[in-house]
């Protein structure tokens, strides 16, 4: 009969077990779950599309793939994004973005500033260091700092990009070497400045050169366009925005209210970007903005990234996005669309990052031509970059 004790040690190795169990695998069947990939009708590729694919410069202007526990340097058979299957997308610049709080019931109408928040959960069942527990700064620079690390470990497939300086030497490394990544960093709303301006310097000290000024909730800066209040700028949103634009850092509207749009249009010296959305004349979705504001964001040399997932082209299918890029274009131009993916937002999509060549397909199949396909899948961002990032 077994002793007491011996009863008290296995509970205590079960107990042991299950708990690292949890904590290993609970994180990446959270990360399966939420991070889709849909069955849809994809286009066959022909030869024209693999050519014209092979010389693209392609890049995106949203991932949330730093959120998950998954190290990006090896290939995952779950999730949108990691560094091999961008490059076998041939993917040559990626914004990735730093989720810090997301409330619970999210939806496109109306949430709560106050709900309960989806990353406290995440960032404990993933064990982040316990200062991200209670601070949205804390958790935007420990996620950089997983990119930080890949490029200091991985300088050969993975470079950060901080300067146009920066970005003319990686374009010259990449001719020599095609699976030499561009990384850029961003934030999924400025509520990850704490409510202290100084956090914005912080910021960019660790990499960040683009900031969404809300995400699904109002905020210290303003209203959301799925929060409770409608508004504008406020006078710290004001302040935030001056400092930023000082430093060189690159105004994200892509959750902002109309109205924090219209002020951003009118105090901003510099154009704006909405780095992952749709049009509400292709989708009417709660998601995206007037087209009249998208043709003023165009007007004043804005930039606007197409997702692709359904909140934005409402069927989430690569036809579908196809035809949100091209109404995108005949309403704007072409000078100002872009990729914008939301890969890994807690989003279902028809393909991964890998898979962009049915994306090129499926814009060649509605009449694009190669020289409008090579401006939206990667020049323009390019372009943008290089009038727009820091000396």
């Amino acid at each position: 009969m077994p002793t007491r004790k011996t009863i008290f040690k296995a509970i205590a190795f079960i107990a042991t077990l299950i708990f690292i169990c949890f904590f290993v695998f609970f994180p990446a069947q959270l990360d399966k779950q939420t991070n889709r990939l849909h069955d849809s009708t994809l286009p066959v590729i022909s030869k024209q599309a693999k050519t014209l694919h092979e010389q693209l410069f392609i890049g995106d202007w949203h991932s949330d793939s730093l959120m998950w526990k998954r190290d990006l340097m090896d290939q995952h058979d779950y999730g949108h994004v990691d560094i091999p299957r961008l490059q076998q997308g041939n993917v040559a610049l990626q914004m990735f973005t730093t989720v810090t709080k997301s409330p619970d019931g999210i939806n496109y109408e109306a949430n709560s500033s106050d709900a309960n928040d989806n990353i406290t959960k995440l960032a404990l069942v993933s064990l982040w260091p316990m200062n991200t527990w209670n601070s949205l700064a804390e958790r935007a620079l420990f996620q950089a700092s997983k990119a930080l690390e890949m490029t200091n470990e991985f300088p050969q497939q993975v470079s950060l990009i901080t300067s146009k300086s920066n970005l003319s030497q990686f374009i010259l490394q990449r001719q020599a070497n095609p699976q030499l990544l561009g990384m850029l960093l961003g934030t999924e709303g400025s509520h990850a400045l704490d409510g202290d301006l100084k956090n914005i310097q912080r910021l960019f000290d660790s990499g960040f050169r683009m900031m969404s000024l809300q995400h699904f909730f109002d905020n210290k800066l303003g209203g959301s366009l799925h929060g409770e209040s409608g508004a504008g700028l406020t006078e710290f949103g004001l302040e935030a925005l001056k400092k930023m634009q000082d430093l060189g850092i690159m105004l994200d509207v892509s959750h902002s209210s109309e109205k924090v749009v219209k002020d951003a249009l009118a105090f901003s010296s510099q154009p704006l970007l909405i780095s992952h959305t749709g049009f509400y004349g292709h989708c009417a979705s709660a998601r995206n903005i007037s087209d009249a504001l998208m043709q003023q964001i165009a007007a004043k040399g804005g930039l606007i990234a197409v997702g692709y997932w359904d909140g934005a082209v409402c069927e989430a299918n690569v036809n579908e996005i196809a035809k949100a890029i091209k109404y995108g274009i005949e309403l704007v131009g072409i000078k100002h669309i872009a990729l914008g993916s939301d890969y890994d937002g807690a989003t279902s999509v028809p393909f991964d990052t890998s898979e962009l060549i049915y994306l090129t397909q499926a814009l060649l199949d509605l009449g694009l031509s190669e020289l409008q396909i090579k401006q939206v899948m990667g020049a323009n961002m390019l372009r943008y970059l290089q009038l727009h990032l820091p000396d």
